[in-house]
């Protein structure tokens, strides 16, 4: 079967693990108007888009897990968490809107027991508690010695946490970024896990992924994760601290070139539908009854001339014989 010239120049422009697509168009905008952010399959955000990277790699490590908390589900990480095959997975938030959760709680009050949960995940949710101390120590009171916390939160490198639970919606809007925050963190967030009590380790999408790949499944290069665990308990997998490795190489190579490749792929389906364009005028002109005749050129002139000299020459050579 022969393929169509479209068919041939949908070339893949994104991919999403999230819902595991190639998708041959940019993504669409996210909150705020943020270009290429939100898949248009599955609508998941940068950050889901590495979560569900970051949890195939750290998939040997959870092969094993009781008891998985997901604080504040989300139609995209509730289905990736749902793979991991967890002997319970709870879910947790203050209110159920149209999600569902199985357990209507606060983070600073979790109704479980010490050293319980095998694999936490709480992403995007300490910036709207008052109390983010009293959530950490909740996160390292609720994990078991070897368990795992995933969390993200807003975050400006170079800038020290700014609050204010007082705040009114306006100032939050301008402050945080959103009227339910309130706070943006910085720097010293990995203090306050500490002093909450918990060991960390950040990893990136670049310091995973490379850039290239980053840029093809459209995660921020820079924005972090933290990987979290009791400070008594066992060590954060030093594993996952992956910088520039020949497999991260590997990948920047490939997608590279496969972006060298789609640029120029664009360039030709630009051309191709150029010249379709101007194929399709000159048909419209030529067919379309009493369309006025082209406009002459110097080039359709000249032939005129060189006709009347031609037919002059012949009526010469009659008269001569």
């Amino acid at each position: 079967m022969t393929s169509s010239p479209s068919s041939i120049l949908d070339f893949p422009r994104r991919y999403c693990p999230t819902c595991d697509r190639i998708v041959t168009k940019d993504f669409r905008p996210g909150p705020g108007g943020r270009p290429d952010a939100s898949c248009p399959r599955c609508r998941s955000l940068e950050r889901h888009r590495f979560f569900a990277i970051l949890l195939s790699v750290l998939s040997p490590l959870l092969d094993d897990v009781d008891l998985l908390l997901e604080v504040s589900p989300s139609p995209q990480t509730t289905p990736l968490l749902g793979r991991l095959g967890a002997r319970t997975h709870l879910k947790l938030d203050l209110g159920a809107d149209n999600r569902r959760v199985d357990v209507l709680g606060s983070l600073t009050d979790v109704p479980l027991a010490d050293d319980s949960v095998d694999l936490l995940v709480c992403y995007h949710v300490l910036e709207h508690i008052p109390d983010d101390l009293a959530a950490m120590r909740e996160i390292a009171r609720v994990l078991a010695p070897d368990g795992l916390g995933i969390l993200q939160v807003p975050f400006r490198p170079g800038t020290v946490t700014d609050e204010d639970p007082s705040a009114g919606e306006e100032e939050r809007l301008r402050r945080f970024g959103q009227a339910d925050h309130v706070r943006y963190y910085g720097d010293d967030f990995e203090d306050r896990l500490a002093s909450c009590g918990l060991a960390i380790q950040r990893i990136t999408p670049r310091s995973l992924l490379g850039e290239e790949m980053s840029t093809w499944v459209r995660a921020e290069p820079d924005e972090m994760v933290w990987l979290v665990r009791p400070a008594t308990g066992a060590a954060v997998p030093e594993p996952l601290v992956v910088t520039s490795t020949a497999l991260t190489r590997t990948f920047d190579a490939m997608l590279g070139e496969i972006t060298r490749l789609q640029g120029e792929v664009l360039q030709a389906r630009g051309r191709l539908e150029r010249v379709r364009a101007e194929r399709d005028r000159l048909r419209g002109a030529v067919a379309a009854p009493g369309a006025p005749a082209p406009a002459a050129t110097p080039a359709s002139g000249a032939r005129r001339v060189v006709r009347r000299v031609r037919a002059m020459r012949g009526r010469s050579r009659g008269r001569a014989d």
